[in-house]
């Protein structure tokens, strides 16, 4: 698949502006998530600096990154992926300020997201009568694609945190969780079963919550079932990771960005 040019409404860039969904869009998506959950621990716990104050500096990354990202005429896959980092490392804020700072808890946490992420999906698709990100060429509907983001995100790592704390499942368990739903989801689009926006969607929520505890996995002491890496080695992999993936020339497009076709990509 190739870059879309269209024409149209006002707002309209010409060029889809979101990174082609392939195999390689979901494993950059994991790496994003665990280098989100790193890095937010990292700022808020390694550095000490809180929640609030981890919020404050994440937040302003992001809506730098994203003025770049939605003001860009075209796609930039570093952008891109930068500003989906942004959202996960925003995320991890956003969802540890309510579940600790706040004292909602990991279950009600998860549930104001929900409903957010939900109300957002639902204005999206009144405006523009689809869900779906290939293409998205205006932008006012990438505005909503980011909202979006940023609450599956920050959901991912409340459900995450639900299922370990919560439910006492362990990293490994919760991990494994998280993987069989997205089994399930590609095993439902192989056979066509089911709205392939609709398992996009359900595919990008829960490899959040996986990409979490598994950065917890490699964070988090031993005696609480970690590998006791350390926020600073756990991020510099899984960044070191991604930087290879997006400029790995086989896995590139003509515009820098684009990533191989795949069976994940297709309806």
């Amino acid at each position: 698949m190739t870059l879309l040019q269209t024409t149209g409404r006002e707002g309209v860039s010409g060029l889809n502006k979101i990174a082609e969904v392939t195999a390689a869009f979901w494993i950059l998506k994991i790496l994003a998530t665990t280098l989100g959950e790193t890095t937010g621990d990292l700022i808020s716990q390694t550095l000490d600096l809180g929640y609030v104050v981890g919020l404050a500096i994440t937040g302003t990354a992001l809506v730098a990154l994203l003025f770049a990202q939605v003001r860009a005429e075209r796609l930039h896959s570093a952008l891109f992926w930068a500003a989906i980092v942004g959202t996960t490392t925003a995320g991890t804020e956003i969802s540890d300020l309510m579940d600790r700072t706040l004292n909602l808890g990991y279950l009600w946490g998860s549930v104001i997201l929900t409903v957010g992420l939900l109300a957002t999906l639902w204005v999206w698709h009144r405006r523009d009568g689809t869900l779906s990100v290939d293409p998205i060429v205006r932008r006012d509907a990438e505005i909503m694609f980011w909202v979006a983001v940023l609450f599956s995100n920050s959901l991912g790592t409340a459900f995450g945190d639900f299922l370990v704390d919560n439910l006492g499942l362990g990293y490994m368990t919760a991990a494994a969780v998280c993987t069989a739903v997205i089994a399930v989801v590609l095993v439902l689009h192989r056979a066509r079963a089911m709205n392939h926006i609709a398992l996009f969607w359900i595919a990008f929520i829960f490899t959040r919550p996986f990409g979490a505890t598994f950065g917890d996995l490699l964070t988090k002491p031993l005696a609480k079932g970690g590998l006791d890496l350390g926020t600073y080695w756990a991020s510099i992999v899984c960044l070191g990771l991604m930087a290879a993936i997006i400029l790995w020339p086989g896995l590139r497009g003509r515009d820098g960005g684009r990533l191989p076709e795949s069976p994940a990509a297709a309806k």
